[in-house]
């Protein structure tokens, strides 16, 4: 079954209040079998999904928890507090609809009936390629609905827990004498290849990073780019200089025509052809010493110190130069 990590956004489910008192019981899930979100989303709640939910549910043999914005999912992943305001006791199906017992803590009560938070948010795994929802997560108060379900008020209905359906075990592979443990065994191992349904993003540090630390290593990462491609340039500049070079003194090119050269070596490609063509090229410049040579019937002034000597030697000026000579 092709499976993926869905992350969705406002998957949330009314719980509008009355007679100012938290409810025992909160509405999870719309009735089915297809449940749909003010932003045109959907999914698959049919017998089988309830089945789904419930036997997990049993199998994990932990209460849910419901908590303030999804910190379960957003803060808990990150290490930081994420406090329960209530805990899910039990499911039970009402007229197609997923309902949970709850149970709340002091500070989550008092926010509720105060009416600070007015709303839930189920968090909950579906499979992929038929969008069935198969287990819940958990919930968060929330202020910002999407799913329009049932408003909650203090009514006790009648409630009996669905066993799983014919259907559910045929999809598990088992036969309808099927014990717990067998439909729990089986339930684990479908719920591994599942993704999961939030209604904000996933805080899971194997796909993402706090965009601080990904800001940090994007200009890392660019600062060493930048370092490299400054390293090349001067190492290429630093070869272009020496092939010239030697290419001069060697006289195959001309001083007038360094330049031209220089600019013909901007890359490494050009560079490669100029080698060549140093290579082959002939002899254009060939040195000479015609910086140091004197023109004839020339000589060079003495100087002061010179001078001095030849005063005291009674010669005159030619007369030392033609000595030194």
């Amino acid at each position: 079954m092709k499976t993926q990590l869905a992350l969705n956004s406002e998957i949330y489910s009314s719980v509008e209040l009355s007679e100012g008192k938290a409810p025992d019981w909160v509405q999870l899930i719309p009735a089915g079998p297809t449940v749909t979100g003010r932003d045109g989303r959907s999914w698959l709640f049919d017998d089988m999904a309830a089945g789904l939910v419930q036997s997990s549910f049993a199998s994990r043999a932990i209460d849910l928890p419901i908590d303030w914005e999804h910190a379960t999912q957003k803060r808990a992943s990150v290490g930081k507090e994420a406090p329960a305001g209530a805990w899910i006791k039990q499911f039970e199906i009402r007229n197609g609809a997923l309902w949970g017992q709850v149970e709340w803590t002091p500070r989550g009560a008092s926010q509720v009936e105060a009416r600070e938070y007015r709303f839930l948010s189920p968090v909950f795994d579906y499979e992929v390629d038929s969008t069935r929802i198969v287990r819940m997560v958990s919930a968060a108060l929330t202020n910002i609905p999407n799913f329009l379900m049932t408003a909650l008020n203090q009514e006790q209905q009648e409630h009996n827990l669905v066993k799983p359906s014919p259907e559910l075990l045929k999809l598990l592979g088992l036969p309808d004498t099927a014990t717990a443990e067998q439909v729990f065994t089986a339930t684990t191992a479908k719920l591994q290849a599942t993704g999961q349904a939030l209604n904000t993003e996933q805080a899971n540090l194997e796909r993402f990073v706090p965009r601080a630390d990904y800001n940090a290593l994007e200009q890392r990462a660019a600062n060493a780019e930048q370092a490299l491609t400054e390293h090349k340039k001067a190492e290429h500049t630093k070869a272009v200089d020496a092939v010239i070079t030697s290419a001069t003194q060697a006289g195959k090119i001309t001083p007038a025509t360094v330049d031209y050269h220089r600019a013909m070596c901007q890359d490494e490609a050009g560079l490669a052809r100029f080698k060549v063509f140093v290579e082959a090229a002939p002899v254009v410049a060939a040195a000479t010493d015609l910086g140091e040579r004197k023109p004839d019937n020339t000589s060079t002034a003495l100087n002061s110190e010179e001078q001095q000597v030849a005063k005291l030697l009674g010669m005159s000026e030619a007369e030392f130069i033609k000595g030194k000579a």
